[in-house]
């Protein structure tokens, strides 16, 4: 069932915007986010992480009270539209979602408190060039799902199971060196050519997989969370129904994996080396629909865009100090039980985010050479509150360091590497392999 709005009636409004419904150009889109920036430089800031092979800029519009800097205390959230040039719903939303953020502050609550606790990157085109090189309308594949090199973005990043040869792109990489300076939380990549809210992982192996053809992470109860949000608050996604009118996606969402599986992704790159919580959005059958259906698409997605940036503030937060009360990085803060195979660790302030559904949690600190701090925590709905739980870990001992053990960008699930995502194993051989896991682990 379609879960109840809890967006304000302000939201639920068309608002009165400046944005016109169509395909904003790469110089258009500039242009607006310079236009935007200008109008409201005490919310917003723009700058570019990074050149496509073209060299057209990849513009990020920063919103927030606090937009220039990181902020401790206040979550970092992504959305990135159109990796892939033909799908392009995604861009145009995007640039809709600026222009009513920046025209509802301090008019409306839900989007007033957002920009207040919240701070929102947003990047309309992580592919100028592969959209620019697809000229018209089309509901269908075209080359400009590429990148100018002939590339897929979405098959370029770093794989946790894989090791397999392609060269990072340099819109890839622009992205991966976003993602290691910035402490994202929770993020989201919008495409098209579906209607679904897809999550990791995207590829796997027997120490993922289930029989099912199923890739489960350590926080699977969470990412069904974030794309149910979606999907139940979108106009349609939630029934399920896929572009062939066959419903094959119950409540509008899907494990990666279980849908087809991929290896470079760019959702699974940030849950496993980014810290970062994202999901695929698939947004539309049609990969580059006419502009006269985009206030449409708006219409449909508006509330879930608003309410997916809330879940940002599910579950924990707080700073890791030492002795003299100074914050202490590299510290892994991990929920028991749900430990990643790439620890999650404090950022340079000591800071740390978890996102967790409400409930009961043991809260595990480890700093390498001084020991280890646990804390059971009873996590409320965050959301709610716009904002996490707070809980710092204070160690007694005075710091000098805590070595610095980020995880190398190579396959890090290799007990079957050689059955990963090259080829979707059959039920019996996972089988066979599961119980010689099970044999000799």
């Amino acid at each position: 069932m379609r879960a109840a709005g809890s967006l304000c009636l302000g939201l639920l409004l068309p608002a009165v915007l400046g944005l016109e419904f169509s395909y904003h150009h790469s110089s258009e889109l500039g242009a607006f986010l310079r236009d935007v920036h200008q109008q409201h430089p005490d919310i917003t800031a723009l700058h570019s992480i990074g050149r496509s092979v073209a060299g057209r800029e990849l513009w990020v519009l920063v919103l927030g009270r606090f937009p220039t800097q990181h902020t401790i205390g206040i979550p970092e959230f992504k959305y990135i539209a159109n990796m892939h040039g033909d799908e392009t719903v995604g861009r145009e939303m995007l640039l809709h979602l600026i222009d009513f953020l920046v025209t509802n502050d301090k008019r409306d609550p839900v989007v007033t408190r957002l920009i207040d606790s919240t701070r929102i990157h947003i990047m309309p085109s992580m592919n100028p060039d592969g959209f620019e090189a697809t000229t018209v309308p089309d509901c269908s594949f075209s080359e400009g799902r590429f990148n100018e090199n002939g590339e897929d973005l979405n098959r370029n990043f770093p794989d946790a199971f894989h090791s397999y040869n392609v060269t990072i792109q340099p819109e890839t990489q622009a992205v991966i060196n976003w993602i290691k300076n910035e402490t994202f939380v929770l993020s989201a990549n919008l495409h098209g050519g579906a209607l679904v809210a897809s999550y990791t992982f995207d590829n796997g192996n027997p120490a993922t997989i289930s029989l099912e053809g199923y890739s489960r992470s350590p926080d699977d109860d969470v990412f069904i969370h974030l794309a149910k949000t979606y999907s139940s608050n979108h106009a349609s996604m939630y029934k399920g129904v896929y572009c062939d009118n066959k419903s094959v996606f119950p409540h509008g969402i899907t494990n990666g994996y279980a849908w087809y599986q991929l290896q470079g992704g760019m959702q699974d790159y940030n849950y496993v080396w980014g810290q970062c919580f994202e999901i695929t959005l698939e947004l539309s059958c049609c990969k580059y629909p006419p502009a006269s259906e985009l206030q449409a698409f708006w219409n449909d997605n508006k509330a879930a865009l608003i309410e997916y940036i809330k879940q940002v503030h599910l579950g924990i937060k707080g700073q890791v100090l030492d002795g003299n009360g100074q914050p202490v990085p590299n510290v892994i803060v991990e929920a028991k039980g749900r430990e990643h195979i790439c620890p999650y660790r404090t950022n340079r302030h000591g800071e740390y985010y978890l996102l967790l559904l409400p409930g009961i949690y043991v809260i595990n600190a480890t700093a390498s050479g001084y020991g280890s701090i646990l804390k059971t925590l009873h996590v409320p709905n965050g959301p709610e509150n716009f904002s996490a739980l707070k809980c710092d870990f204070v160690f007694p001992e005075v710091f000098t360091t805590v070595r610095d053990a980020s995880c190398p960008t190579k396959p890090l699930y290799q007990q079957f590497e050689s059955i990963s995502a090259a080829g979707k194993p059959t039920l019996r051989f996972l089988a066979l392999v599961t119980v010689l896991y099970t044999v000799f682990k």
